[in-house]
């Protein structure tokens, strides 16, 4: 492996640059911690501008590998005193690896082409008003898993490229598409125009997750923790699905929830096109 350039200011403009975009002082820059995130940003071709590694990093064996193909992705690699490296973490104890990455351009463009693909489970999930980057990234986790078509996030959610969601995402968020701060109406009336069934989750619902028909397409609509879809008009067609759970119990987490909706949906999707 050849010698990094150094950097051992931490006044030093680029770090300076690195520490905005981990605040989110710098729009359409992704900051990106940790080995496993890095090497799921690789995987996933992400556009990598910078990457700063600690010298503890460098200096392990079994990273060299790993930092060679950071260099080749990315546009500089920069080695940093440890104490310097710390002063752009975001977590107390970093694994020594930070990723700037631009922030992907999607849209509905990309959920439209995969929609097209018959292959995939014909459901674009809908976040409206989600809070907790925590809960955001789990659910973007899961919609990958399911195979869903993509992801629409509402405007006053959480950022879906915030360090937290990225890593509850596991990397999911640079894989999915993704259309975010989108105004609800908006998205609604695309989906309507795209041929999508609204489809909202709902405690008040009379009809149970497994009595749907996933195999028409559906804009499934997820409300925030706190005050899920209160005040919001979704139309005389749109349906409205529970989850039937046992009392005393009300509601579940957001994740819990789409991971057993989705799932659901693609058991009876698999089925249908299997037979």
């Amino acid at each position: 492996m050849e010698e990094l350039p150094k950097i051992t200011s931490r006044d030093n403009q680029r770090l300076v640059s690195a520490r905005k975009a981990r605040d989110h002082h710098i729009s359409g820059k992704i900051f990106i911690e940790g080995k496993r995130l890095a090497a799921e940003a690789l995987r996933s071709g992400v556009p990598i501008s910078e990457c700063f590694v600690s010298e503890r990093f460098v200096m392990s064996d079994e990273n060299s590998q790993f930092i060679s193909e950071l260099s080749a992705s990315s546009r500089f690699t920069f080695e940093l005193p440890d104490r310097v490296f710390q002063t752009i973490a975001a977590t107390e104890h970093s694994q020594g690896v930070i990723l700037i990455s631009e922030r992907p351009e999607q849209g509905a463009s990309g959920i439209e082409s995969r929609l097209a693909d018959g292959s995939r489970l014909p459901i674009v999930v809908l976040l409206y008003h989600i809070n907790n980057p925590s809960n955001l990234g789990a659910v973007l986790r899961t919609a990958e898993a399911a195979g869903v078509a993509g992801i629409i996030v509402t405007k006053h959610s959480a950022d879906v490229y915030s360090p937290k969601s990225i890593r509850s995402s596991m990397g999911s968020a640079f894989r999915m598409a993704i259309w975010d701060d989108v105004e609800f109406e908006n998205a609604v009336k695309w989906a309507g125009t795209r041929g999508l069934l609204s489809t909202a989750t709902a405690a008040s619902a009379e009809a149970v997750h497994t009595e749907v028909d996933w195999s028409v397409p559906r804009l499934l609509i997820f409300g925030s923790e706190a005050h899920g879809l209160k005040g919001i008009d979704l139309g005389p067609e749109a349906e409205r699905v529970k989850i039937d759970i046992k009392p005393p119990v009300e509601s579940l987490n957001l994740a819990v929830s789409a991971g057993i909706i989705l799932f659901e949906a693609k058991r009876r999707f698999d089925l249908k096109h299997t037979t």
